[in-house]
């Protein structure tokens, strides 16, 4: 993690709370250093407040699953399929759909 980015990042945060760009920067910055709590207090955030910031589903459902919560992981997939059909951003579901298959695989094997 870089610390001189998050407080940069915390700066523009305090001016502009409402800004996803900055909500998912701040997360992404925690899940860069495995602070999966902190990066999804910030991840929730976007999925309440910003439902339709496609990126943020990908992560977000990473960030779940690395802090041993698969249920919530899970759903957050599923949601996020829906919000990348539902704003037609192709990538992103796409992206989405293979995290989602790997999750369920790698799911499977915990059995």
């Amino acid at each position: 993690m870089n610390q001189q980015r998050l407080d940069q990042l915390f700066d523009f945060y305090k001016e502009d709370p409402n800004d996803p760009f900055i909500i998912y920067g701040i997360a992404t910055e925690y899940a860069s250093d495995e602070d999966w709590d902190k990066a999804l207090e910030y991840y929730k955030i976007l999925l309440k407040d910003h439902e339709e910031y496609a990126g943020t589903y990908y992560h977000a459902a990473r960030a779940f699953a690395e802090n041993g919560q698969s249920e919530e992981a899970e759903a957050v997939y599923v949601k996020g399929l829906e919000i990348c059909k539902k704003v037609n951003d192709q990538h992103a579901l796409k992206e989405l759909q293979t995290a989602y298959t790997n999750f369920q695989l790698e799911d499977d094997d915990e059995w």
